[in-house]
C-alpha cells in the first residue's frame, strides 16, 4: 500500500512538474516536457529557449541579416517579427523596434542585478531576449535584443 500511494504521489509530481504550458494556436506540435523539447531543439536552442541564456554577442547568424521576410520563433514556429521592424542597433543580436501583436509576452526580470523586461514566445513561452527603451527614436523607441538562435528567418517570397 505504501508503495502505491509513494507511486501516485512521484506520478503527481512528475506531472505537474515536469511540464511546461501548452498552447494550440496552430497546426504546428508544441513539445510539453522537457525531453521533448530537447528533442526537438539543438543544445544551444534549449539553453536559450528554455533555460533562458544568450548567445554570445556578435556571433548569431542574425545579427546582421537583413532581408526582406518574416522571423519566427525556432521552437515553435509562431511568427514574431517582421524584416520592416528590424534595425542595425550595433548591440551583437538581432534588434527590432516591434514585435507582430500578439506574438510575445513580457515578464519583468530582475536577474543580474538589474531591472529588464523579458520578451518570450506567446505561444511556446521560449526566451527571445529582452526589450529595452533605447530603440529608434523615428519609430517605437524600442530595441528587442533577440538571440538569433531562438528565432528562424522566413524569407519574403
Amino acid at each position: 500500500m505504501k508503495k502505491l500511494v509513494l507511486l501516485v504521489l512521484l506520478g503527481t509530481f512528475l506531472s505537474c512538474n515536469g511540464q511546461e504550458k501548452k498552447k494550440e494556436t496552430s497546426s504546428v506540435a508544441t513539445p510539453t516536457i522537457k525531453d521533448e523539447w530537447k528533442e526537438k531543439l539543438t543544445p544551444e536552442q534549449y539553453e536559450v529557449l528554455r533555460e533562458k541564456g544568450t548567445e554570445r554577442p556578435f556571433t548569431g547568424e542574425y545579427w546582421k541579416h537583413f532581408e526582406k521576410g518574416t522571423y519566427v520563433c525556432a521552437a515553435c514556429q509562431n511568427p514574431l517579427f517582421t524584416s520592416d521592424a528590424k534595425f542595425d542597433s550595433d548591440c551583437g543580436w538581432p534588434s527590432f523596434d516591434q514585435a507582430i501583436k500578439g506574438s510575445v509576452k513580457y515578464t519583468n526580470d530582475n536577474s543580474l542585478g538589474m531591472e529588464r523586461i523579458e520578451v518570450t514566445c506567446a505561444k511556446c513561452d521560449g526566451h527571445l531576449g529582452h526589450v529595452f527603451d533605447d530603440g529608434p527614436v523615428k519609430t517605437t523607441g524600442k530595441r528587442f535584443c533577440t538571440n538569433s538562435v531562438s528565432i528562424k528567418f522566413i524569407p519574403k517570397k
